[in-house]
């Protein structure tokens, strides 16, 4: 189950603001929203970034919200 939609309520921000961050049309992020496209890895990375937290967890795949430590690459 993806946790965009819950991420992006918790800041109060409407899907055109995220859409607008990702530089695409609201339609397509909704759809993301719902699951009926997947998303690309490096919009999912961007994403995870944009909600500080890791790709793993807008996944499903962690309970835990902190993100990850950075690289220092």
């Amino acid at each position: 189950m993806l946790r965009i939609k819950d991420m992006r309520e918790d800041k109060e921000l409407k899907q055109q603001e995220v859409a607008d961050f990702l530089n695409i049309s609201q339609t397509n992020y909704s759809k993301y929203e719902l699951g009926k496209i997947n998303i690309p890895n490096h919009t999912l990375k961007k994403l995870a970034l944009f909600f500080d937290t890791s790709t793993d967890y807008l996944l499903g795949l962690t309970d835990e919200i902190k993100p990850y430590p950075r690289s220092k690459n």
